[in-house]
C-alpha cells in the first residue's frame, strides 16, 4: 500500500463541529494574533488545521491549528467570507501520539508555556511513555525532559532517572581523612 499523506484528503468542516484540544501549550502572543488575522484576511486559509474525529460526539478535536481556528471565532468577517467552515487535515492516532503531534507542529513554530509542558511530559509519563518516547517524538533532549520534570515535583517521574553519588561537605571529608590517617 503506497502511503497517502492526511494533506490530500482536506475537508471543509462546520466551526461548531470543531473543538480545541486540553493539552495544547502552545501560546500566541496578541501581536502575533493580529498578524495572523491579517495574513488569513489577506491570504486566506492557506493550511489546514490537523484534526482527529471523535465519532462518538461527532466532533473534530484540533491537533494543530487552534490560532487558525481562533481567528474565525473571534472575527466575524473571516468567518462570514469563509461561511463557517473550516479546512481540516485528518489524522486517526491514539491520544498520546495526538499529544506528540501537537507538540512537533508547535515546536516547530512556535513558543510553549512551562507549565503546561511540564504537564504534557507527566502525562505522557503517566500514560506509561519513557524519557527516550518522549526525547524521540517530542523533540527534547534528556536535560529539558529531567527540568520539566522537576517542575511538577513527582517523584515517580524520576524513576527512570540514574543519579550519582551525594556529595560530601568539605568538612565532613576532612574528618573521614583524619580517621584514616
Amino acid at each position: 500500500m503506497v502511503y497517502k499523506s492526511p494533506v490530500y484528503n482536506v475537508i471543509s468542516v462546520p466551526i461548531e463541529k470543531i473543538k480545541p484540544n486540553t493539552y495544547n501549550p502552545n501560546t500566541v502572543a496578541p501581536p502575533e494574533m493580529k498578524l495572523l488575522y491579517e495574513s488569513i484576511k489577506i491570504d486566506g486559509y492557506t493550511m489546514p488545521i490537523v484534526c482527529y474525529y471523535q465519532k462518538e460526539e461527532d466532533n473534530y478535536v484540533i491537533v494543530d491549528g487552534f490560532h487558525r481556528y481562533r481567528v474565525m471565532l473571534e472575527h466575524s468577517d473571516i468567518y462570514e467570507r469563509e461561511r463557517g467552515m473550516l479546512p481540516v487535515s485528518l489524522i486517526d492516532k491514539s491520544f498520546d501520539q495526538r499529544m506528540a503531534s501537537t507538540i512537533r507542529h508547535n515546536r516547530a513554530r512556535g513558543s510553549h508555556d512551562v507549565d503546561l509542558m511540564s504537564n504534557i511530559v507527566k502525562e505522557l509519563h503517566e500514560l506509561g511513555r519513557s524519557d527516550a518516547w518522549i526525547s524521540r517524538h517530542l523533540g527534547m533532549d534528556k536535560d529539558e525532559i529531567l527540568r520539566l520534570k522537576q517542575i511538577t515535583g513527582l517523584a515517580a517521574l524520576f524513576k527512570e532517572t540514574k543519579f550519582g553519588k551525594a556529595w560530601r561537605p568539605v568538612e565532613e571529608m576532612e574528618k573521614i581523612e583524619r580517621i584514616e590517617e
